[in-house]
């Protein structure tokens, strides 16, 4: 079997009992990267340390020390995950340069589990936008479609995972960023519950929507890497002392007749509303499909009201901008990030660097979120925002008390092309309809492959109650067992 074709946990165990090296992982995927990636533009920086770390992990198998669960898999991280001694730029100019002088948490487990490193992804300037096309660094082009966006702010991440330039990868989710991205890329995606993973050395977009999730070929891969980074970090004041219990110990026909059986008697909520007025019907008619598949398994599968879902978007762009805009007051060049070099006093300093090294939708987001926040519009806006928000965690909760699991499309489209909605800002935010409420709440989801459009790849999305991540688990893996034919 080709290197590249190895699922994670094939691969760290072919690694760990010798049958490949890390030293040829990682000579594979370099080469692939080096093949393909300048068509892709999927990587902003390469590590020049993969290969040392990759020899360490060799020399401690082949003197009989025990290595981590994740030894010898590639990964590749989202540029707005600290990475010591390896630039992280966040996709931004005023950040071209910044080498941080220490790893992220997440980075710190997965190099305790010894996984490899491998680069880090283009993104969407600090994580703004939802087509990759905001990014100082060039866009992104979508593997299966190079005429097409890959989604975003994640989208490096997820095209470097279906190109086959890295095995799994890490990104953020703010809105949607990985669950919109693994649906317009063909694989799987999950945004885990909000205080699950860590998110200390995560430069944030919105504080109180962020979250560490990950990218993966299938849905066991993305749990693995998963269960790696996931756990209580004392760092991060947003952390909660809560870990997921999933045995991956499981050879994978187990672990689909497992899931295929825990699936059975099981209460899927579909929400009527979320089937809005306009949804492409081939794309309804997949979601069917998959709805069909979950009721042969023996899954109950009923309609319910999600009665403030049309307030989810708006709360969403009043919040998340006027996070955004305090996040970034502190990229005034003067502490760290790149400085203009002419200018006649401080003022001029500030507006000059601030003008210069953020792009246009950094500064839209900006403007939006400095409005939302300032004098009678705080009430107006932000504070109306907030109400919304907590009349959506109502009606989950409520969703959840009858029901195991959420399901809907995960993007109102299939990806678009590159160019097509950059001069309409609002079409693009329109994109995050079916993702932003799960952030807003603080639940988990997943989006899992489940067919083409028009050529073009989709994802349902599975959405389960907090810290209920292990249920996204058992159910996508149900779902892959009959795509797969295991029984």
């Amino acid at each position: 079997m080709d290197i590249l074709d190895y699922s994670a946990v094939d691969l760290s165990k072919a690694v760990k009992e010798k049958e490949i090296s890390a030293t040829e992982v990682v000579r594979a995927y370099s080469l692939r990267i080096k093949e393909v990636d300048k068509d892709i533009n999927a990587y902003i920086s390469l590590s020049e340390d993969v290969f040392k770390d990759a020899e360490v992990i060799d020399k401690k198998i082949s003197a009989g020390e025990s290595v981590g669960d994740m030894a010898g898999v590639p990964v590749a991280v989202k540029d707005n995950i600290m990475t010591r001694n390896l630039r992280s730029t966040c996709g931004s100019k005023i950040l071209e340069n910044f080498v941080p002088p220490y790893d992220a948490t997440v980075v710190e487990k997965l190099k305790r589990n010894d996984a490899l490193i491998i680069g880090k992804t283009n993104m969407d300037e600090f994580a703004v936008g939802g087509s990759n096309e905001n990014s100082y660094f060039g866009f992104v082009r979508n593997p299966v479609d190079k005429e097409r966006v890959p989604g975003g702010s994640s989208g490096g991440s997820a095209a470097a995972v279906t190109a086959k330039e890295a095995l799994v990868a890490l990104g953020s989710d703010t809105g949607g960023s990985i669950r919109q991205p693994a649906s317009f890329c063909g694989i799987v995606g999950i945004k885990p519950t909000y205080g699950m993973v860590s998110r200390f050395g995560v430069a944030s977009m919105a504080n109180t929507l962020d979250q560490v999730g990950t990218f993966g070929r299938d849905v066991r891969d993305t749990f693995y890497t998963l269960r790696s980074i996931s756990g209580f970090d004392e760092r991060d004041l947003t952390s909660f002392d809560a870990n997921i219990s999933i045995d991956f110990t499981k050879s994978l026909e187990e672990s689909y007749e497992e899931s295929m059986e825990w699936i059975r008697g099981k209460k899927i909520a579909i929400p009527e509303e979320y089937f809005i007025e306009g949804l492409n019907p081939q794309i309804n008619s997949l979601i069917m499909q998959v709805v069909d598949m979950y009721e042969e398994m023996g899954a109950i599968v009923e309609s319910v009201n999600f009665p403030h879902l049309e307030y989810a978007l708006p709360a969403y762009y009043a919040i998340a901008p006027s996070e955004l805009s305090s996040n970034l007051a502190r990229f005034d060049g003067i502490r760290y990030g790149n400085r203009v070099e002419e200018y006649e006093d401080i003022d001029e300093m500030f507006e000059k660097t601030r003008d210069d090294g953020f792009g246009e939708e950094v500064k839209r987001r900006i403007i939006l979120g400095t409005m939302c926040t300032q004098g009678g519009f705080n009430k107006n806006f932000y504070g109306k925002a907030l109400k919304a928000r907590t009349l959506i965690v109502e009606d989950m909760t409520k969703i959840f008390d009858d029901y195991d699991l959420i399901i809907s499309p995960t993007t109102p489209t299939t990806a678009f092309k590159i160019g097509e909605r950059k001069a309409d800002p609002m079409s693009m935010y329109l994109a995050d309809v079916f993702t932003v409420p799960l952030n807003l709440a603080g639940n988990c989801g997943i989006s899992i492959p489940c067919g083409e459009v028009d050529g073009l790849p989709l994802g349902f999305q599975l959405m389960a109650e907090r810290f209920e991540d292990e249920k996204l688990y058992y159910a996508g893996m149900a779902y892959e067992g009959v795509m797969r034919n295991v029984l």
